[in-house]
């Protein structure tokens, strides 16, 4: 039933009728219990925050301008709390308490009824369900606290708009992207619970420790969309509206009936009182009406040891004289926004974003994330990185899911970076970045930061560089680097690391492609530096008709110092050279192709290098060493080789968009028949 408020008892209440503020509080409790408690699910402190809510209801109740929208404001300041809560301590993940069997045990002389095995199948699809909402992130959790009371009708969709903060269509399709993260959720969970469960899934969830974490749900929802076992498996039978509308609302507590006296005894001081009263009783606060009956549920996940040592995420109930276990508290994330239209006076929430990535970086804190919002930001200033996040609590620049940010540098002046960062434990993943003045992105003495998913391109330097001392642990992964150009024509490189130190950095699933200068240079840095299934073409090549252009065009250049390793990857059709190394430490080259290239396919120097089933064709030579280098199986080694035994000789796969994960593009280019484990694999990392 929907909770009604008369106008004319909150006119009353604002003008000082004790009986009516009893009335409108004892009106308002069960609705401020559910959205905070749906929005905050497991959190032990989520009492304080429906105490807090309905502290401010009251003290606030006299400003309140319009009665008709009490329901709205009074959702509007529970949804703002959450947010606060957000701000200090991360939602708790889920109560921890062993498994209670509830069923109980069969008959072995009845028959088992197919009503009764529907029974079960729904109380499996509600414990996914409410399993399911684990893994939403907390803005989305937000959303669903709202959505289920629109389901059960408790709201509209214009107080959820209103709540959110946004206009109807925009609510639209948040509700529609929670949905669509949720099914994904169940779909998981269930083909999780199949038996027997699919050996791909059990290896691609193999050390997984059961908790909800958004990475696990990604690879794991990966494989089940690839699976035709998976997808079968995994499909759940009923709707989320469904189930949320069987689930219910939750009730409030009998405890909580005591509220209008409490109240009436003092106001703030009443409902001050009746938490501390409430605070001292054992009593499980989460109470789903299902079929009328009142039962007490508390749903967690909870890592189940199995015999191939992965935990499975599992859903409960329990009596309700048992006990809660409070899981321990860590600092929760909180999401800041950058929005192109924001305001860098705003609090920088999905609802008021800031307007610019300076101010974010600027305000940022260990643990937290900036969503840079879709659409394109022009900043008018270079951006200086100096936090540091912590080990397990790195800072995160993205987008939100689902959206595609550009950071268009064009409007920065001068000729330095437009993004400096001096600071470790960062994440910086699925952006854009272009017309930089001078490199898109430095990273100077990194430590332990990743770089994921970007698209960094046509900037007037390098597209991204790490150098410095201590550049130590950073990953460069599934990136493109591309179209980028100094105006002299000779130094701007796709992807750069050095002159630096510092042990244990990858590069991983890149392309370096069409950059006036090198694909992906090594220069200077005196640490072992790995490049796996990296690929490099086309560069070199004066694209912008500058007057004095004359870089390099190596596909990888590896400098003289360094015992830098290069495996799995392939460089063509580049105006330098495949692969080139200096005279100085010995690099390792294993599985790579050079095809094409204007100038030698490995041009090795006097460094000694070690090159080893390495394919290389139709480059001005196929390699040159000055003195000879240890060398195994490549093709230069041995009859047989040539152009004619590679299944696809046009690169337009290879060259074309990403697969969806962001990973290589799928592609048989420079694959040969003659022996599978010469030359680069040309697939993406595992």
């Amino acid at each position: 039933m929907r909770t009604t408020v008369d106008a004319e008892v909150v006119a009353a209440a604002r003008s000082g009728d004790r009986r009516a503020l009893d009335d409108l509080v004892a009106a308002c409790l069960p609705l401020v219990h559910n959205v905070v408690r749906r929005a905050l699910p497991g959190d032990p402190e989520a009492d304080d925050v429906v105490q807090e809510t309905m502290l401010r209801v009251v003290r606030g109740l006299p400003a309140l301008n319009d009665p008709e929208r009490f329901r709205a404001w009074v959702v509007t300041t529970a949804i703002r709390q959450v947010r606060n809560h957000a701000r200090g301590r991360r939602a708790a993940l889920a109560r921890r308490l062993p498994l209670a069997a509830v069923a109980e045990a069969p008959d072995p002389r009845a028959r088992v009824a197919e009503d009764a095995v529907e029974r079960v199948a729904a109380a499996h699809e509600r414990q996914d369900l409410l399993a399911a909402t684990r893994w939403l992130a907390p803005d989305e959790q937000r959303v669903l606290a709202l959505w289920w009371q629109e389901v059960n009708g408790e709201l509209t969709r214009a107080d959820v708009a209103e709540a959110l903060a946004l206009s109807p269509a925009h609510t639209a399709v948040r509700v529609q992207r929670m949905k669509e993260r949720l099914l994904t959720a169940r779909t998981v969970l269930h083909a999780w619970r199949a038996t027997p469960r699919c050996p791909g899934l059990a290896a691609t969830g193999r050390g997984w420790s059961g908790a909800p974490e958004r990475r696990w749900l990604t690879r794991l929802a990966r494989h089940v969309r690839d699976c035709p076992v998976c997808t079968v498996a995994g499909r759940p039978r009923t709707s989320s509206e469904h189930l949320a509308l069987g689930i219910g609302l939750l009730a409030v507590p009998s405890a909580w009936s005591g509220l209008p006296a409490q109240a009436a005894a003092g106001l703030v001081e009443g409902v001050r009182r009746l938490f501390d009263a409430l605070s001292a009783k054992p009593a499980l606060l989460a109470v789903p009406v299902l079929g009328g009956a009142a039962v007490a549920l508390t749903v967690w996940i909870t890592p189940l040891p199995v015999e191939d040592g992965i935990a499975l995420p599992t859903t409960s109930t329990a009596a309700a004289a048992q006990t809660p276990v409070a899981p321990t508290s860590a600092a929760a994330p909180v999401a800041l926004y950058v929005s192109p239209d924001g305001d860098d006076a705003a609090p920088g929430t999905e609802a008021a974003p800031f307007a610019s990535l300076g101010h974010a970086v600027s305000v940022v804190r260990p643990g937290q994330t900036i969503y840079l919002r879709g659409g394109t930001h022009r900043p008018t200033a270079p951006v200086e990185i100096t936090t540091s996040g912590h080990p397990g609590h790195p800072i995160t620049l993205t987008a939100p899911p689902g959206e595609h940010a550009v950071l268009d540098a064009s409007r920065v002046t001068g000729d330095g970076p437009f993004i400096v960062q001096r600071a470790e434990h960062w994440a910086v993943r699925g952006l854009e970045i272009t017309g930089a003045p001078g490199a898109a992105y430095s990273c100077e003495s990194c430590r332990a930061t990743v770089f994921q998913h970007l698209s960094v391109h046509g900037n007037l330097g390098t597209g991204l560089r790490l150098q410095g001392p201590g550049t130590t642990d950073n990953q460069v992964l599934d990136s493109d680097f591309h179209d980028n150009h100094d105006p002299a024509g000779q130094e701007a490189d796709g992807l750069a690391l050095g002159p630096g130190s510092g042990t244990g950095n990858v590069v991983r699933g890149c392309r370096t492609f069409d950059n006036v200068d090198d694909g992906l240079v090594v220069d200077g840095f005196t640490d072992p530096v790995t490049v796996d299934s990296t690929w490099s073409w086309g560069n070199g090549i004066n694209r912008w008709s500058l007057p004095a252009a004359d870089g390099s065009g190596h596909g990888f250049d590896l400098g003289d110092v360094g015992a830098h390793v290069v495996t799995g990857s392939a460089a063509w059709k580049n105006n330098g050279h495949g692969f080139a190394a200096g005279g100085g430490t010995p690099k390792q080259f294993t599985r790579n192709s050079a095809l094409r290239n204007a100038g030698d396919g490995f041009a090795l120097g006097a460094s000694g290098s070690q090159v080893r089933r390495n394919y290389s064709f139709g480059n001005r030579e196929q390699v040159v060493p000055t003195r000879r280098v240890p060398a195994e199986g490549n093709t230069w080694d041995g009859p047989g080789w040539g152009t004619h035994v590679l299944r696809e000789l046009d690169p337009a796969t290879a060259e074309g968009p990403r697969a969806p994960d962001g990973s290589l593009p799928p592609t048989e280019y420079l694959t040969n028949t003659k022996d599978a484990s010469v030359g680069a694999p040309m697939t993406a990392p595992r």
